[in-house]
């Protein structure tokens, strides 16, 4: 039986607070029915330009019982509340009518992006031109059947004022709480709001500096283009990992927002690993590193350092605002891609093989894996895990600057100049001990695990946009949407999860299956038809995923979850000389194997000569008779009543069995007739087929005599000079780009104040002749006289070769 907390009469969490829709008028729907998808809609109006779409995803789940939508046409935000597996496993149904949320305040930009915090309170509103936040409860008022929600623009003064261009690249809500938010800028400038003290104003801001001064490197290497939190592992929650254009991942650690909530048990396990592992290492590096994060621990968290006792009854400690005077955050990384040879069970450092420029960045946690994705323009991902764990690490004396309240007791705000170290990298193995790895300050290597290529139909020239999203309900699969549709990809190898005892097993590689396929008409055209996607998943074991295109249309599927790891079981029988074969079956044991053994045999006693002659009716007789029967009963007779017994109890199943297998045999039949049907079609296709690879053959040769066809190929420092300029492709145009629009800016606002001052000058002057303009007029003059003067020498010299060219030809 399902259980379903239906909502759809609250607009708050208060359930005094009631809207005007009755709730005996709600009718349940299939999801893809509803009035909301099923009404022709407008195309999307987005801001992609033709070189680089912009990525969109205009549907949220609040993770129980809610649906989000955005519809861009009419700016207003859909709220569904939804079912999911009733009445049968399969289906999600939705309730009709929904609810419609409208902003008060007018949004100036194009959405391309919601997603909803952790306590389903308030919604993010992002796209290329603006940052807003829906608070979905609170003070709402209805008109026109519809709720207004307060809206606020977030860092309008920082991302989107007239005076800079800073475009915003990805807006994330922080796992830990529900007033925070991450952002990256173009500025290379990672910043957290918090919406519950100053929506203008950041928190905190961490200045990426990936080089050291006075290093130099190409221009992708220096643009961040996406980035993530941590997930629930050790000192992961206090990370956030960077990626850059050229594919290198920094991190930093520890970032905290104030205010945010913890697991109790999870800060106390960090805490005693830093004390064992870090205060009592014989490597005073290690010692400082360690004795460092300690005392940022008992800072940020006070209550690690109050007696045991009161430990006790501690669930959740909540995050105080501190950071180290005397030093900054440093930038770890890149980190470098380790790979492992079987062989000699080494690691060897590897070097990436994608095309293009890296776009889009996933962290996800499967059991005891960091997994990090790395989407690329070329259409392929990087799969990698992180084969060590991560620990915090400041650079000494870079003083941070901070923001404090006027008594100084208290940090409010916080900004840090995060610079990179170069590191060695030492050779690690998977095996080795603890205390030689940790606290030494090096970033955690990268385990390749995968490069998966997706074979996006028809490469353009700019590349690829992909969005990946991780399943709720299996960490091991990941979703892939992108401009041909959705990919599902399944990991069945995991580094740490899936570590066998001793055993060189084989590793599996991702399994990737297309989910939906979008087929575009125009291949030409810059918007994806998918606009919307989001994954869903109960309490059941059930999975759903819901796609939105840009006609407004739903797509409800289900997802295959169970025994979707487990690995082949293929059963091979070895046999030799002398031995029997050794039969396996998967089928179920409808008879016992000592029915099917047969009867028991039971030797006879031989029989003496002299009991011949014994007749019948005698004593003799009898009680050889009698020994003979006894003999039968335990041979066959009881063989035959376990045989009977048997035949009866698994009758229903046989039966079954047999119906299913008729069953099998009749689809099976069916199919053998459509294949029969289709078999002339098919025939027909084969030769036209047969026929188009010859006219390819043939228009093949004629391309093979054309001229430059035999050009010798590129040399590797030529084609290795082509991936560099590739990687560069669009990154400095969009430096050039932010440039030019930043030195138009100060155009304007150099024109507007030189007319103020021309205007104030002229209602200033007095009346009569200017001398200013007396001066002008004298210069001009006595430049015209001096023209004059050089014309008329150029003139007499232009007369005078005339002449001499006159008296060479005459004497001629």
């Amino acid at each position: 039986m399902r259980f379903n907390l239906d909502l759809e009469d609250s607009d708050t969490p208060d359930s005094s607070r009631r809207t005007s829709t009755p709730k005996e008028n709600v009718q349940w729907i299939p999801l893809q029915k509803h009035p909301v998808f099923t009404s022709a809609g407008a195309a999307f109006e987005g801001t992609a330009t033709a070189d680089f779409p912009a990525p969109r995803n205009l549907l949220a789940w609040d993770g129980a019982s809610r649906l989000y939508y955005w519809e861009s046409s009419k700016q207003c935000l859909h709220r569904v509340s939804i079912r999911l597996g009733e009445p049968e496993p399969t289906n999600v149904l939705a309730a009709s009518p929904s609810k419609v949320l409208v902003a008060d305040v007018k949004i100036p930009f194009v959405v391309n992006k919601i997603s909803i915090n952790r306590n389903g309170s308030a919604l993010l509103l992002a796209g290329t031109d603006g940052i807003c936040v829906m608070y979905l409860y609170g003070r709402s008022s209805s008109r026109d059947n519809s709720i207004t929600c307060r809206t606020v623009s977030i860092g309008s003064r920082i991302y989107f004022d007239e005076s800079n261009v800073i475009r915003t690249l990805q807006v994330s809500w922080h796992p830990y709480s529900e007033t925070h938010l991450g952002v990256l800028s173009s500025d290379s400038v990672f910043r957290i709001f918090n919406l519950s003290a100053d929506v203008l104003q950041p928190e905190q801001e961490y200045f990426l500096q990936p080089l050291q001064p006075g290093r130099s490197r190409n221009a992708s290497s220096m643009c961040p283009v996406d980035f993530s939190f941590g997930g629930d592992h050790l000192w992961d929650r206090f990370a956030v990992f960077v990626l850059f254009s050229d594919g290198s991942i920094y991190i930093l650690c520890p970032i905290v927002p104030f205010g945010s909530v913890y697991k109790w048990d999870s800060v106390l396990e960090i805490y005693n690993d830093a004390n064992t592992l870090g205060l009592e290492s014989a490597n005073p590096i290690a010692v400082s590193n360690s004795s460092r994060a300690v005392s940022w621990l008992e800072a940020t968290f006070p209550e690690l350092s109050s007696e045991a006792g009161d430990r006790e009854n501690i669930s959740a400690v909540k995050a105080e605002a501190h950071a180290l005077f005397d030093a900054s955050l440093c930038l770890q990384g890149p980190l470098q891609r380790i790979q492992r040879h079987r062989a000699n069970e080494d690691f060897a450092v590897s070097t990436g093989v994608s095309e293009g420029r890296a776009i889009g960045f996933l962290y996800n946690l499967v059991s005891k894996d960091s997994i990090l994705v790395t989407a690329w323009t070329g259409g392929q991902l990087q799969i990698d895990a992180l084969a060590d764990e991560i620990q915090p690490l400041w650079t000494i004396g870079s003083a941070p600057r901070l923001r404090v309240n006027p008594q100084d007791h208290q940090v409010l705000g916080l900004a840090m100049i995060c610079g990179s170290i170069p590191h060695h990298l030492p050779v690690v193995k998977l095996d080795q001990p603890l205390d030689q790895t940790v606290w030494l300050g090096h970033p955690p290597p990268l385990l390749r695990l995968a490069i998966v290529d997706l074979s996006l139909p028809q490469k353009r020239e700019s590349g690829y946009h992909i969005l990946m999203f991780a399943d709720p309900l299996m960490p091991e699969r990941i979703y892939c949407l992108h401009e041909g549709g959705v990919d599902s990809i399944v990991l069945h190898f995991l580094p740490f999860t899936n570590q066998s005892s001793g055993k060189d097993e084989t590793v599996r590689a991702p399994s990737v299956h297309p989910v939906l396929s979008t087929c575009q008409v125009d291949n030409t055209t810059s918007v994806s038809p998918l606009c919307g996607f989001v994954a869903l998943s109960d309490s059941f074991g059930y999975s759903w995923v819901v796609g939105t295109t840009s006609t407004q249309e739903c797509i409800v599927l289900e997802m295959k979850t169970w025994d979707l790891l487990l690995p082949l079981q293929v059963a091979t029988d070895h046999y030799t000389n002398g031995e029997e074969r050794k039969e396996t079956n998967n089928a179920p044991d409808i008879i016992s194997k000592d029915l099917l053994a047969g009867p028991k045999v039971v030797p006879v006693p031989q029989v003496s000569p002299n009991l011949r002659s014994v007749a019948a009716d005698s004593i003799e007789g009898r009680s050889m008779l009698h020994q003979y029967f006894k003999l039968f009963h335990e041979n066959y007779v009881e063989y035959a009543h376990k045989v009977y017994f048997e035949l009866e109890h698994h009758g229903p199943q046989m039966k079954r069995i047999i119906d299913d297998q008729q069953a099998r045999l009749s689809e099976a039949q069916e199919k053998l007739v459509r294949v029969r049907n289709k078999q002339t079609g098919l025939d027909d296709r084969l030769k036209h087929a047969i026929h188009q690879h010859h006219i390819l053959e043939q228009r093949l040769n004629q391309l093979r005599n054309l001229p430059g066809v035999h050009k010798k190929p590129l040399s590797r420092a030529e084609r290795k000079f082509s991936s560099e300029l590739d990687q560069l492709t669009g990154v400095e145009l969009d430096a050039l780009h932010s440039s030019i629009e930043t030195l138009r800016a100060r155009q304007r606002r150099y024109t507007t104040q030189s007319s103020k001052d021309i205007i104030s000058n002229q209602r200033r002057k007095i009346p009569g002749r200017s001398h200013v303009l007396d001066a002008q007029m004298s210069q001009l003059k006595s430049s015209l006289a001096k023209l004059s003067l050089i014309n008329s020498e150029n003139a007499k010299k232009v007369k005078a070769v005339e002449s001499s060219l006159k008296a060479q030809g005459s004497g001629k």
